[in-house]
């Protein structure tokens, strides 16, 4: 693994892969959503051009790299969250939906997986600053591409949003179930240097397959 991952930084790939002038510009402007930036924005907001961010990844994964991790600020509303996801909901809607129409387009879909999601959700209760403070009890992810079967919905929060009505999972789950997806059995074991066995997943696959 090691001699791979080098070979793909020394290889110029990488490089080539980063540089958007070797893009069509009809395909930049595709994942760049119009939107009236300067009225919307935060100061600590990324704007329109961070959709970029997710051509790069294809273009990254067209290169060789395995995984690739996005992140787009700011999603840490402890103030003006309604104000904020004008700003930034649309800019993280359209380039998930643009890349996964895209990837589809260049035969790539079946072969790779998106995901989005955070590392916790937000309170459902708005705090004194117009914002939403952090939350670990209930929040949604989404899921394409290879091996996840679309138009699905798995679970369900009560009516206010604050706890799981149906079918709660947890981060191992989600691991779980995206091994399955690339045909890998959750409980296949790695052997740590002392030759002690441990399963990649200790969670449970979703019916999502």
């Amino acid at each position: 693994f090691t001699q791979q991952a080098y070979g793909i930084l020394t290889s110029g790939k990488i490089a080539e892969a980063m540089d958007l002038t070797k893009e069509d510009p009809k395909v930049i402007s595709r994942y760049v959503p119009v939107m009236k930036e300067k009225e919307l924005a935060f100061f600590t907001s990324e704007g329109p051009q961070a959709a970029k961010k997710l051509l790069l990844a294809r273009r990254l994964i067209e290169a060789g790299v395995r995984v690739v991790n996005v992140s787009i600020s700011d999603f840490d509303t402890h103030s003006k969250n309604f104000v904020r996801m004008k700003q930034l909901v649309p800019i993280v809607d359209h380039a998930i939906s643009t890349l996964i129409e895209d990837l589809d387009e260049r035969e790539m879909l079946d072969d790779v997986t998106v995901l989005a999601w955070g590392e916790f959700g937000r309170t459902p209760k708005i705090n004194g600053n117009a914002g939403r403070d952090h939350y670990p009890s209930c929040y949604s992810i989404a899921l394409a591409g290879a091996g996840i079967r679309g138009g699905q919905v798995y679970g369900k929060s009560d009516k206010s949003g604050s706890e799981p009505a149906e079918n709660a999972c947890g981060p191992a789950d989600l691991h779980a179930t995206i091994f399955e997806a690339f045909g890998i059995h959750h409980k296949t074991t790695i052997t740590d240097r002392l030759g002690r066995p441990f399963p990649i997943s200790d969670g449970k696959p979703l019916p999502l397959t």
